[in-house]
This record gives structure tokens, sequence and C-alpha cells, in this order.
């Protein structure tokens, strides 16, 4: 039985969901239209829904099933998602996507808004899984490359939903409840154990953990320009928000995991000639700082980690489209055969310049107050303790890589040499798509908006003292301003260093040369999983016709058995009313017969006594 109120109604996961399927069969604006229009009012939900669960029911015998909660995670995670999904549609329509891509892309937001606002475990595996599925048909549609590099993403996504799937089953076995938050509005997590145990592994193929992560730059890269700026956002930045719901408390091993991410991720980025393989690598390397505050499990820890979650979800995505944009401009990937587009796409350059500049954490713009957040929460000389001593310095190597990674970037796309192409900027949708992005990028980034904003949309903030806030975790205090200003150096240096020999490397598949082990194993165990699946396929699908035929054939289906039986003689005749086509001759005596029927029927009762 559901328990309604005013909000049952507005349920963030079905307004997008009727909002996919009105693509499909509305004129292509109208329907482009209507999927901006319901996740603009998820934004307005996220934003002014009030705490609590507003939607309640029982399900399968389970009580308290609670697919719609809102608390201060949820609102700032879904209201996040949702906001750059209205974009995101923009985009793709002024992109040239085809409805059934804008289709698969709704139902995958839905998803992932489903995951963001549950309740309960139960749920939120439900809408886990649908997410895997149409993120996969969202690669798939693309077709050429992303059909393979979709179905590897699929097997990586479905081996991770099924550990997920088994922590929560354990869960459930330990705890007798699908609860994630207490009543009181406290995150419950995992039970300690196999369930935690499971969760962790499952979600970090989500997450990108480092070894789990080869299907991200495989994948992104792949579809159309577009989806890969609805992939960039919805996933991963999801599933870091359920490690979160996991492991509230954090732990070091979890930390030090996300300094790992951070550290791989920018070394594997500034390897890449690929746009979109670059930014793919470092939607891993920005994940590093969110699992490492939430490994750290201070309140400045998970404030940051969830606070650089929302300014991911903007600024990665920004780049996307810019990236995207000379895509479709240009038609080329590789980022050493472009140069000096500035002069002929300045609306674009000055989308990625603020999309790079938010990702490297520069003053006056999101991803610095978020970073720094996160850094903090590491560096013993403010809220770290002593054993997160190396892991600053891997999230502040991550930084600098960071740096090093979108210098690169812009130089050899907008800046380097001469225009070899002559082309139009940015179409109207687009620009408007950007720009907006952009502006929450640059707005959330002022000292006098931005961290009033996340200091009170910001979760566990509140357990900081007021002197705090003001002086030593403010973002623009001298201390903070000192180390970017550092930052910028070190990184200018750096790239002036290593541009030329860097220029010379291309390594499209770098698992294969650092990581062999993980490389072979990941495809070895693909091809089990899916040969396995296919042989057991055919021999199932195989079984169901026998049967079918047997049904509608039993008496040639008899004859058939007869002829294989050693004590049976078939004899073959065609009676001219065209009925049974043979009659049956035993080969032995009928007292042979019974007594080989009687052992027969012996072995089977003894067995079944016994």
């Amino acid at each position: 039985m559901i328990e309604p109120d005013l909000l049952t109604y507005a349920y963030p996961p079905l307004l997008v969901f009727a909002a996919a399927l009105l693509v499909l069969v509305l004129p292509r604006a109208l329907g482009y239209a209507a999927g901006a229009l319901s996740l603009a009012s998820v934004v307005a939900v996220a934003l002014f829904a009030p705490e609590g669960a507003h939607l309640t029911t029982t399900f399968l015998g389970f009580a308290d099933i609670q697919p719609f909660y809102v608390d201060e995670f949820t609102r700032m995670v879904g209201g996040g998602l949702a906001f750059l999904g209205t974009f995101g549609v923009i985009y793709a329509y002024s992109s040239d996507a085809p409805r059934v891509m804008a289709a698969f892309a709704l139902a995958y937001v839905a998803s992932a808004l489903g995951a963001a606002f549950a309740g309960d475990w139960l749920v939120l595996v439900f809408m886990w899984e649908i997410m895997a599925l149409t993120s996969t048909l969202l690669v798939w549609h693309h077709g050429g490359d992303a059909v393979r590099a979709g179905y590897r993403y699929a097997i990586a996504h479905g081996i991770g939903g099924s550990l997920v799937l088994f922590a929560v089953i354990a869960q459930y076995a330990v705890t007798g409840s699908f609860a994630m938050v207490t009543e009181a509005g406290e995150t419950v997590g995992m039970a300690d154990g196999l369930p935690l145990l499971l969760a962790v592994l499952g979600i970090g193929v989500n997450v990108a953990f480092v070894g789990f992560h080869t299907w991200l730059p495989d994948t992104y890269p792949r579809p159309h320009f577009a989806a890969s700026v609805f992939l960039a956002a919805f996933t991963t930045k999801t599933s870091a928000y359920v490690l979160f719901r996991a492991i509230p408390d954090g732990h070091l091993y979890l930390a030090y995991m996300g300094g790992a991410m951070a550290v791989y991720g920018v070394i594997f980025a500034l390897l890449q000639h690929d746009m979109r393989a670059l930014l793919s690598y470092h939607i891993q390397a920005q994940l590093g700082y969110m699992v490492a505050g939430i490994g750290i499990g201070t309140a400045i820890g998970v404030a940051g980690a969830m606070g650089h979650l929302f300014n991911n979800v903007l600024y990665k995505s920004l780049l996307f489209m810019a990236v995207g944009v000379v895509i479709y401009r240009t038609g080329e990937n590789d980022l050493y055969k472009l140069g000096g587009l500035w002069r002929e796409m300045p609306l674009t350059a000055i989308a990625f310049a603020i999309g790079a500049l938010s990702i490297t954490a520069v003053p006056g713009f999101s991803g610095f107050i978020s970073k720094g957040m996160v850094l903090d929460a590491a560096d013993p000389g403010y809220y770290g303790g002593p054993e997160y001593q190396a892991l600053y310095w891997l999230l502040f190597i991550g930084a600098i890589g960071t740096f090093l990674s979108f210098i690169k970037l812009g130089y050899y796309v907008f800046l380097h040499g001469p225009a070899e192409y002559t082309v139009t900027d940015a179409t109207t949708g687009q620009t408007v798509a950007m720009l907006s992005v952009g502006g929450a990028c640059v707005v959330l980034g002022l000292p006098a908006i931005g961290w009033p904003v996340f200091a009170d949309l910001l979760p566990l903030v509140d357990g900081v003292t007021v002197t705090e806030m003001d002086t030593a975790l403010n973002p623009y205090s001298a201390g903070h301003l000192t180390d970017a200003a550092i930052l910028i150096a070190v990184s200018a240096v750096g790239f002036k260093l290593i541009r030329k020999p860097l220029s010379k490397i291309d390594y499209s598949d770098p698992a294969l040369i650092v990581n062999p082990a993980t490389y072979y194993v990941g495809r070895i165990s693909m091809l089990s999983v899916t040969e396995l699946y296919a042989a057991v396929d055919s021999a199932v699908v195989g079984f169901v016709k026998r049967c079918y035929w047997i049904g509608n054939n039993p008496a040639i289906a008899a004859d058939e058995a007869a002829r294989r039986l050693p004590i049976v003689d078939v004899e073959e005749r065609q009676p001219a009313d065209g009925g049974r086509p043979s009659r049956i001759h035993l080969r032995m005596s009928i007292g042979t017969t019974v007594l080989v029927l009687t052992i027969v029927l012996t072995v089977i009762l003894w067995l079944l006594v016994g």
C-alpha cells in the first residue's frame, strides 16, 4: 500500500521516464522540450521538497520501502544531476542527436535520479541495474566501435551490479532491513563483513577503482559526443554518492585508494592523444578526490567529497560539451592534429576555459572550493591526522597533473599554431548549454556567493564552528590562496619542460602496457563469462525448442526415443490414413523386460529411501 503525499505525484524518475517516452512519439522539438522541462521540474523538487520520505510502500512483503526520500545528500546529488541533465538535453538537441539516443539518455538520467533519491537499498539496487542497462544502450546506439566497447562496458557493470545485489541481500540477512537511513536521518551504512566487502567491490567497479577502471577510458570516447556528456556525469557520480551511503564513517584504505586514483588518472590522461580519452581518465582522477574525502570520513572530508561531486557533474560535462563541439565541427579526435581554434570558435574556447579553470581548482571557480576542502581534510596542517600525510601529497600530485593535462589540451586544441580548419562556432543551443553550465561554475566559485552556498548546502558542515568557517576553512584565506599560486606556478613550469617529449607518447590502451595482468585477466574473464553465457543460452533455447516439439509431436517423439534403446526394434510402417508411422517391437522377452524393470525400480527406491 502506497502512502501518498503531494510530492508522490512528482516522483523524479517517473517524470523523466515519461519524458523519455514522449521524445519518441512527439515531434522532435516538442519531445526534447518535454525532456528538458521534466528535468527542470526535478531541480525544483530537489530544492524545495521537505526532508523525509515522500513515497513509502510495501513490496513483496518487505515493509517501509522508500523509493522517494529527501535529505541534504539526495537534495544536492539529485538536484545537480537534474540541472546538468536539463542542459544536456538542450545540447543534444542542438548536436543532431537522434531521438532514440535522447530517449535512452533520459531513461539513463531517470534511473540515476532514482538511485539518488532512493531511501533504501532495495530500490537503489533496482535503479542501479536500470542505470547499467540504459547507459549500455546509450553507448550501443552509436554503432561502430561503440558496440564492442559497450559490450565490454555491459560485462563490467553486470559484474559490479551483481556484487552490489549480493551485498544488499547479505545486508538484509544480517540486519533484517533494507533501510539506508534511520528515522533520525542518519546513514546506516553496510554491515561489517560480507555485506561491506561485496558493496565496496561492486561500487568500486562503477567508481573506477584502480584495477577496476579499464571500462571507463575504453567506453566514454566512443559513442556520440552528446552521449558522452551524459555518461560523464551520471554513472560515476551516482556511484560515488552510493559509496558514501555504504561507508558513511570512511576507512583508511578507501582514502588511499582515492589518492591512488587521483595520481593514476592524471598520469594516463597526460599520455593521451584522443581528447575524450584524456577527459575520461580525468573522471577517474577527480573521483579519487571524492573517494579520498569519503574514506577520511570526517565532516570536512565528506562535505568536500560531496561538494566536489556536485561541482564535477558541472565542469566535467562542460568539458565534454566543449570538446564535443570541436569534434562536431572538425571531425577530429586527436588533439595534436588541431590548433589555433580559438580564432574560429571563441565561444567554445571560453566554455572550455571555464571548465578547465574549474577542474584545475583556480581561485574564482567552483572546483577551488571543493577540492580545497578535501585537501584540508587530508592535510595534517589543517584537519588531517598524521596517517593522511602521504595521502595529502598524493592528492597534491594529482592536482599538479590535472593542471598539466588541461594546459596540454587547451594549448594544442585552441592556442598552438594557426587554425588548420575553417569552421563555425557552436550552434545556438550548444552555446546556451555550455555557457549556462559554465556560468554555474563561475557563480559557485565566487567568494561572496559560492562559499556561502556550499556552506549552507553541503551536509555535515554544520558541525564546524563559525570561526573555522570564516578563517581556516574559508577557501579564500591567505594560506589557501598561497597554495593555489604555488600549484599554478609549478604546473606552468612543468608543462614547459615536458611538452615536447609528451607529444611523442601515445598509449591508446595504457592497461596493456602498465598493468598487463589486469588487462589480460579482465579480457579472459570477460571472454569466459560471455562464452559460458552463450553455451548456457544455447542449451536452454535448444531444450525449450525440443520440449515444444515433443508437445506437438508426442507419437513421433516416442518412436525416435525408442530407436535409441538397445532392447527395442522399430518397424517402419506408414498407415494409409496418415496416422502413426511406426510400431515398436521388444527384442527381449516379456520376462526379461519385467526383470530389468524390477531391478531399475528397486535401485530407484533404494536411492530414495537411503
